[in-house]
C-alpha cells in the first residue's frame, strides 16, 4: 500500500466516523430498508431557475427538476407563483404550489404517467399558513405530506390524490388527515422524502442548514402521529461567492441508495444550484 492510498483511506473512514457521530448513533441501529446515517459521496450542478426548487427521481434513475421557471403558464394566470420539491411515486408526479401574500389555499397538481395533469386544491384551515413547501408520498402510496414555513410544529398529512381511493378521480378539494406532530419544533423545512414507511428525512433551511430525520411512531394511516426529530448533519455550503445560503429540496432515490439534496449559493453564483449525494452508512 503507497501512502497516498493508506491517506486516501484514512480520510474515508474519518469522513464516515464524523457522519456518525453527527447523527447521534443513531447509523448503528438502523436497519438495512431505513439507513440512518449519511456520508456525502459527490455533488452536481442544475441551473436554479429550472432546478432550484426541488428534484425527484424516476423509476429509470433520471431526475426530474423543479425551479420558479417550471410553472407552467396556465397556473401562474391562475395566481400559483411558486413550486415547491416535487415527489414521484408510481409513476405519478407530486408538485406542490402556493400563490401569493393574500392567498386563501393551496394546490397539489398531480400529472398521470399518459401526461394528464389534476389540480387537487386545499383551502386553508384555521392558522395554517399559505406555504406549501414540498410534497412526498408514503411508500404506500396511500399519504401525501407537506410543509408549511418558519417554525413548525407538524407536517401536513393528506390523502395523496389519486392514489388514495379516498379522493376524487379528476381533481377538485382535498382535506387534511392526521398530522404528524413534531417533538420539538423545526425551521423552514424546504423539502422531505420518506426512506422508510416510518422514517422521514428532511432539509431545513434553518440557521445550521440542517438535515434532518423524523422518526414515525406508526406507519401514516390517516390518524394524527408523533414524529421524533434529530439532526443528521449539517449540510456544505461551499462557493466563491459569500453571503447566505440556502438549503431547498431533496429526494431519496430508493433503487440506487442515493440522498440528494439541494443547497442554493449566495450572490450571483445563485443561477446555478449544487446538488450533494449522499450514500447510507449502514443498510
Amino acid at each position: 500500500m503507497t501512502i497516498r492510498t493508506a491517506r486516501t483511506r484514512l480520510a474515508a473512514l474519518l469522513l464516515a466516523a464524523s457522519s456518525l457521530s453527527v447523527a447521534g448513533g443513531g447509523a448503528a441501529a438502523a436497519q438495512p430498508s431505513s439507513p440512518g446515517g449519511w456520508v456525502e459521496s459527490g455533488s452536481a450542478h442544475v441551473n436554479s431557475l429550472t432546478g432550484g426548487q426541488g428534484l425527484a427521481s424516476r423509476d429509470d434513475g433520471s431526475l426530474l427538476y423543479r425551479g420558479l421557471g417550471s410553472v407552467p403558464l396556465s397556473l401562474r394566470t391562475q395566481g400559483w407563483n411558486h413550486i415547491g420539491d416535487p415527489d414521484i411515486a408510481r409513476g405519478y408526479v407530486f408538485d406542490a404550489y402556493q400563490g401569493g401574500d393574500t392567498a386563501t389555499a393551496k394546490m397539489f397538481a398531480v400529472t398521470t404517467p399518459g401526461g394528464q395533469r389534476y389540480e387537487y386544491t386545499h383551502p386553508l384551515d384555521p392558522g395554517e399558513m399559505l406555504n406549501n413547501s414540498f410534497a412526498t408520498v408514503s411508500p404506500d402510496a396511500r399519504w401525501l405530506v407537506s410543509g408549511e414555513w418558519g417554525d413548525e410544529s407538524r407536517l401536513e398529512v393528506f390523502p395523496a390524490p389519486l392514489l388514495n381511493p379516498a379522493t376524487p378521480r379528476t381533481g377538485g378539494t382535498l382535506r387534511q388527515a392526521g398530522p404528524i406532530a413534531l417533538d420539538h419544533t423545526v425551521s423552514d423545512v424546504q423539502g422531505c422524502d420518506f426512506v422508510s414507511p416510518t422514517r422521514l428525512v428532511c432539509s431545513s433551511d434553518d440557521a445550521a442548514k440542517d438535515l434532518l430525520q423524523v422518526d414515525l411512531e406508526h406507519p401514516l394511516d390517516g390518524t394524527a402521529v408523533t414524529g421524533h426529530v434529530s439532526t443528521l448533519l449539517q449540510l456544505p455550503r461551499r462557493s466563491i461567492c459569500s453571503g447566505a445560503f440556502e438549503a431547498e429540496g431533496l429526494d431519496y432515490d430508493a433503487k440506487a441508495g442515493v440522498l440528494r439534496v439541494e443547497v442554493v449559493p449566495p450572490s450571483v453564483c445563485k443561477v446555478t444550484t449544487t446538488v450533494y449525494s449522499y450514500r447510507p452508512t449502514t443498510g
